[in-house]
């Protein structure tokens, strides 16, 4: 479990431009049943989530289309939240950061952490406004 205070500005990096927090299991799936589309993003400390997943998040949402509803959950910190959010993203294997977006309750695109590693912001942004295009 990481400090509340070393994760603080790594969760301001996203509850800043409107990503709603979940911390137990309970928020996550109270989310997911919200209709529309939800962006999820597993927030996590390390280096590519920094560099990369945060900011490409904070640039998709510079789209004409965007998602219903933004939240995140914190890996290493909200063990429920993210084991609910991920049980939501199967298949998918359990990763972080990663994100995935939610069209009335279902997993309908979904960003893994070797889809974000090494890419630019930039990228991860196309990849998402791609999928706010589609699905938003």
């Amino acid at each position: 479990m990481y400090p509340p205070e070393l994760v603080k500005p790594m969760r301001e990096d996203l509850t800043s431009i409107g990503f709603k927090e979940l911390h137990t299991a309970d928020d996550v799936n109270n989310a997911l049943k919200n209709e529309g589309t939800t962006l999820v993003v597993v927030n996590s400390v390390c280096g590519c989530a920094a560099a990369n997943a945060r900011p490409g998040a904070r640039m998709s949402l510079q789209n004409t289309k965007t998602p219903d509803h933004l939240v995140t959950v914190f890996a290493g910190v909200d063990r429920d939240a993210v084991d609910a959010a991920r049980e939501q993203m199967i298949p998918f294997p359990p990763s972080s950061p990663s994100m995935g977006l939610f069209k009335n309750g279902e997993l309908v695109h979904m960003l893994e952490r070797h889809h974000i590693e090494g890419r630019h912001a930039d990228m991860i942004a196309e990849n998402l406004k791609g999928a706010f295009d589609e699905f938003c």
